[in-house]
């Protein structure tokens, strides 16, 4: 069988290079180990924020090596370089976006959180925003002026809630930004506001570019919407066959494991390595 040439392969944490459990399989380790010891870039990319991501980076045990050096957060708002201990590429969005945001949701008894690399900040704690926490791994923090503290701007607002009143939330946003944000839901219960031109295949296709990468020869994993720009755009966009529908028909192709039983690493062994 004819391998694919790939020198960047970038990957989706929840639901795509995670089992159920949130943990990387010893078999799925072991082929991105194979991938950086090739030379071929391995670039953890998540909607998460940077540390929220290190955990599964030093499960990897790659970022000592070049291949393993660059991590993308924050569904690509962020590309953070290991060796140099830096952010290397930062987008935000605009402080009236976020005081808006904030204003809509809470007028609908919602609460609003923001990011950086190591905590989430809101207003008070709910039980969404503890949910998001929890999930994520960081630290949570209530700001007395929480709308003083949004004018600084963020690369992400989440807003947690129920699914229902998140859709209804998310057409109202989209009717009032237009193209000057892109808000989806990447879970049922969160609802992200970022920045345009910005998601996790622009910030794989500006990393190519530094690397001297042709986008052809990269490789994104995915399964859920926050995935669609790294699907469409890589050059061997791979659906997890445990994803949406809606992204497995926009995927070059589709893995015939899910993310429990070594989607990811046996697709890598059989089209890579």
């Amino acid at each position: 069988m004819d391998k694919f040439d790939i020198k960047l392969i970038a990957l989706d944490l929840d639901d795509t290079l995670l089992n159920d459990n949130r943990e990387i399989t010893d078999g799925t380790v072991a082929a991105l180990q194979e991938c950086a010891e090739r030379g071929i870039y391995v670039v953890l990319c998540s909607g998460r924020a940077e540390d929220a991501i290190l955990p599964f980076v030093r499960r990897l045990e790659i970022a000592g090596k070049e291949a393993g050096r660059f991590l993308i957060a924050i569904n690509g708002c962020s590309i953070f370089d290991l060796h140099k201990r830096q952010q290397i590429f930062c987008r935000k969005v605009e402080a009236d976006i976020l005081l808006r945001t904030n204003e809509i949701a809470e007028a609908r008894g919602l609460r609003s959180e923001v990011y950086t690399p190591d905590t989430i900040y809101y207003r008070e704690e709910t039980q969404w925003t503890k949910l998001d926490v929890d999930l994520c791994g960081l630290k949570g923090a209530a700001i007395e002026n929480y709308e003083e503290f949004l004018k600084t701007g963020f690369t992400k607002m989440l807003v947690p809630g129920d699914p229902a009143q998140l859709l209804d939330l998310q057409r109202i946003l989209r009717a009032e930004f237009g193209d000057r944000a892109v808000i989806f839901t990447s879970k049922p219960y969160f609802l992200e506001i970022l920045p345009p031109n910005c998601g996790k295949g622009e910030a794989v296709s500006w990393l190519a570019n530094e690397l001297k990468i042709p986008m052809e020869e990269t490789m994104g994993f995915g399964d859920s919407m926050n995935d669609e720009s790294l699907i469409r755009m890589a050059g061997h966009g791979v659906a997890m066959c445990n994803g949406l529908e809606a992204i497995k028909s926009i995927a070059r192709h589709v893995t015939e494991y899910d993310n429990n039983h070594d989607g990811v690493g046996e697709f890598i062994k059989k089209y890579v390595l």
